[in-house]
Formats: C-alpha cells, structure tokens, sequence
C-alpha cells in the first residue's frame, strides 16, 4: 500500500519504522526539520534539546528501539535530584532528612504523603478518571498538603485547567516517576543529546521512505479509488497532529481531545543558582513553573556552561515577550544579574501535549477511527502521562492496526 503519515514526530517517525519494509510510506512535516518537541537547539559545538528529556527504566519500546539503531552504548542512567522554591528559599527534597526539614508541611502531612506514594503503585488510574487530582488529593491527604505540595504544581503545569486535571494522570505521574533511591531519582539520558537518537532514528527511517519537509497537509478527501492528501493519492493515511487539528483539513469530526502549549526558555549561563538540584519546582505563580537545571543532571564539563531551562504552559495565546519575561523573572528570583546570562532560545509549541482532564480517556481516539490511522500523544498508550516510550508504543500499535486493517 502506499501510506501517508502526518507530522515527522517520534510518533509518526516510529510509525514510519514499522510500515516501510512492506509499504511505500511518505512523511508530511511542516517544519524544516522532523522530531517535534524532540528537536534540540544547536549551540556552538553541542546540541542542547529545545523541551528537556529523559527516559525512565521501564521504558521497554524506547530502550529496544536505541538498541536496535546501535545507541545504546551511549545510554546513561543519572541521578535526577529535585527540590521546591518556596519563600525565597531552596528546599532539596530527596533524602528523608531534607524531607523531614521541609518546613511547609507537619510530620503527619509528610507521612500521609509517603503513604499516598506508597498505595498509588498499587492503584489503577482508569478508575480514577472522573475524579479531579484535587479532590483526591484533599481525601487523601488534607488541605495543607494540596495547598502546600500540590496545588503549585497543578498550576505549574496546567494553569488555568489544573482544577480539571484528573486523578488518574496523577497517579499515572507518580508511577512513571517511582525509580527512585535515598537521593533521587534514576533518569537516564544519552551521551551526546537524544539528537543523537532523532539522528539515528531519521536516517533509518529515511532510507526507505520519502520524507516531505515544510511540505504542511492542507487538505485530506477520500474517494472511491482511496485517500488524497494534498492533491496526491494514497491507500492508508496515518495521522499524528492532534484528532481536531486534522478535523478542518478534511479529517473526521472526532470528540476534542484538550491540548495545552508549552513554553521553554534555554538559557545558558556562567554559575549553578539552584544549588545542585536538577528539577526545582515554583511555588509561588509566575512565568514559569520550574526550573530545570539540566547541568546538575549531565555533567556541565560537557557544554563548558551551565543549562538552565524555565518551563511554563499556556492555553490560548502566549503572553507577548514570554520568553524576556521568563529571563527577568528568574534573574529576580534567584539574584543574578542578567549578564550572567550567555545565550537564551525559546523553544514554543502551542498544541504540546493534551492535558488529562476528567472523562479524558472517554475521549482517546482508537488507533483506526473512521477509516484513518492515529499515533501521537493523545494515543492510549500515553494515557494517563505522556512519555516517549508512549509515543514509541503508539506508532507500533497504529502501523499495526493499519498493516493489519482495512482503510
């Protein structure tokens, strides 16, 4: 069959690995590169990704597919500590004993925590679907703590949505992230960028498929003879944009799957200001919801500089100058002078990722829906958290409903 995959993400690429060795596969990508949110920033003589990555030990699709393209060698796994900025102040909270110092919350809020911790490894996150993360959160453990611990993060994450957010995408967060020791958490990360993994991943990809660059899909239309895209027939077309941004090009009226932007300011600078700590929540509102000090993850001898993301999420439209905003605002926080700063780049996606509201998974579209193909992160294998071993499983499962179907 002749297929058409929409959108050069990893999605789309690893759905592209799979249906190449027995279909005439192109790639449409709008922008002058493939990867999506996997693409990086190249800065003098390193690549540096535009959103930070990492990938988890359970990570099974992800880790057979670098052996597969002869990288695992460069696989490393690293200790990613963490920590929250709150009052003006960095707290670490990794071993028991920073735990037990955290000043915001009791003793028994700290246990009630660790139970929670403890009993979501064990909980199914489909049955917590309708309810909201906050009203689970207050169940389980009280006012402080969600005030305290949760709410800032929500609202780092989600902004104006973070009261719809369900249960289940926490549960599933907290599960994704469980490998973990008695001084944080164990990441894994490639020698010399994931480019290294986008590189290998295109060029396997590339050597039997076409690959179409700032080639955007205006139209779709489906005849007796098959499916057009862009005035060119094709028998199968898998999509990876989101189900409603398909919708006016031509696709099915699918049920909307809530999407939200992201926002990532790359900043390169002289110093560490967070004090060792790699992910470092906000608490207090601002531009951004974290700081995510990428050198005290990979070794800054590697860049000669330190690497300092500012993440924040949006919906609707991105404040004028976020990216000038962000920068002030960390300066500020952290007293430094913006001098200190070598380089920035802001790196935006305005359709990043969905965002897992209650009844969410009433609203995953199937692999085959309505005769087209979908993979991407509104998929059912990234439910209930996004992931790239997700997007890896969720272009396998569709170029297997497509190989195996009948579009």
């Amino acid at each position: 069959m002749k297929v058409c995959i929409i959108g050069g993400g990893l999605a789309g690429l690893c759905a592209a690995l799979r249906l190449k060795d027995r279909h005439e596969v192109d790639i449409f990508e709008k922008r002058g590169h493939l990867g999506g949110c996997l693409s990086s920033h190249r800065i003098d003589d390193y690549w540096i990704e535009q959103f930070y990555h990492h990938c988890f030990s359970g990570d099974r699709h992800l880790l057979s597919l670098f052996s597969r393209l002869n990288i695992s060698d460069r696989l490393e796994w690293r200790k990613g500590t963490s920590g929250y900025f709150a009052q003006d102040t960095i707290y670490p909270l990794n071993t028991p004993l920073e735990i037990l110092r955290y000043p915001l919350l009791s003793t028994i809020d700290k246990l009630r925590l660790a139970l929670l911790m403890m009993r979501s490894k064990r909980t199914d996150p489909a049955g917590l679907d309708d309810i909201t993360a906050k009203d689970y959160i207050l169940s389980e453990v009280g006012q402080r703590t969600y005030e305290s611990f949760f709410e800032p993060l929500l609202k780092s994450k989600f902004g104006e949505m973070s009261g719809r957010v369900s249960a289940a995408w926490l549960i599933g967060r907290i599960a994704i992230r469980s490998d973990r020791g008695l001084s944080g958490e164990r990441l894994g990360y490639l020698r010399g960028g994931f480019q290294v993994f986008l590189d290998a991943l295109s060029a396997e990809v590339g050597r039997d498929c076409t690959i179409r660059l700032q080639d955007p899909v205006t139209l779709v239309s489906r005849n007796s003879e098959g499916w057009r895209v862009n005035g060119q027939r094709y028998d199968a077309v898998l999509s990876t944009i989101p189900p409603q941004a398909l919708t006016p090009l031509g696709g099915p009226a699918l049920p909307p799957v809530p999407y939200q932007g992201a926002a990532c300011l790359t900043l390169g600078m002289e110093d560490d200001y967070t004090n060792g700590i790699y992910w470092l929540n906000i608490k207090e509102p601002g531009s951004f919801g974290a700081v995510i000090t990428h050198t005290n993850f990979v070794p800054f001898e590697r860049y000669g500089e330190r690497i300092v993301y500012l993440a924040s999420y949006f919906s609707g439209t991105l404040p004028g100058q976020a990216g000038t905003l962000m920068r002030d605002e960390f300066c500020k926080r952290f007293s430094l002078p913006s001098s200190e700063v070598h380089w920035e780049r802001l790196a935006v996606e305005p359709m990043a990722g969905p965002v897992f509201t209650t009844g969410y998974r009433k609203l995953i579209p199937h692999y085959q829906e309505k005769g087209l193909f979908f993979a991407g992160m509104f998929s059912p294998s990234n439910y209930p958290e996004r992931s790239m071993e997700g997007s890896v499983s969720a272009g396998y499962h569709a170029a297997k409903a497509l190989s195996e179907g009948n579009p």
